[in-house]
């Protein structure tokens, strides 16, 4: 008799937490049904936006490469950035770099300011341009504007600090200082993270100073 009237008792109990779940679905459901709506409304957007960024930078990078192709800085120049700073930077270095190449060096140094004197260009990409800006420009360069960009870029960790060491390296020879540009060139081969090329180039401005580097700071002809 216990074990019925137990029986009974979970029944009824089962029931009445039953009852109670169908209560609370009937009076907050259209609340998970917003819920669920809002999920997957979200993850269609996020798609749709996705696929929308990839179209458009497809169609930018089909633009660039066929203005590289025509070989008209101009043109490269010219391409709808889309509303990119990046983009807009990309495709200034690129010109820069065809028309130094072709002999354009006032069209070249006048789109890499551009770049450096944009204010929503910031990071890696306008130190590229400041850094390129250097070495195309060189002693033309104000000498004051000159240390200031190179005194930013070989800074502790910058992504450009060995090559604007280079820079001012070179610097220091066209002010004809021989032996400060030595004793930069020996600290900068003592960096870690020296390239093959870099590496080759400090060794042969050392040997045009007159100073003969040691074994270890020459690499051998390929």
């Amino acid at each position: 008799m216990a074990n019925q009237n137990d029986s009974f008792i979970d029944e009824v109990t089962e029931d009445l937490r039953r009852d109670r779940l169908f209560a609370l679905f009937r009076r907050y459901g259209w609340i998970a049904v917003l819920v669920i709506l809002g999920i997957v409304g979200g993850a269609i957007w996020r798609e749709w936006s996705l696929s929308r960024e990839r179209a458009e930078a497809r169609a930018w990078g089909d633009a660039v490469l066929a203005a590289e192709t025509g070989g008209d800085p101009a043109a490269l120049a010219n391409v709808d950035p889309q509303d990119s700073a990046e983009r807009k930077a990309l495709t200034g270095l690129l010109a820069a770099g065809q028309w130094a190449e072709s002999g354009g060096r006032d069209a070249a140094a006048e789109t890499l300011r551009g770049v450096t004197e944009a204010a929503e260009t910031e990071g890696v990409l306008q130190e590229l341009a400041q850094l390129k800006l250097v070495m195309l420009e060189g002693s033309a360069m104000d000498p004051s504007q000159r240390d200031e960009i190179l005194a930013h870029l070989s800074r502790g960790g910058a992504p450009f600090e060995l090559l604007a060491l280079e820079q001012k390296a070179v610097a220091l020879i066209e002010a004809d200082r021989k032996e400060d540009a030595i004793t930069l060139i020996q600290q900068i081969q003592k960096r870690p993270g020296l390239s093959e090329a870099l590496r080759r180039r400090l060794s042969e401005m050392m040997i045009a100073l007159g100073f003969e580097p040691e074994a270890n700071d020459v690499l051998p002809d390929e």
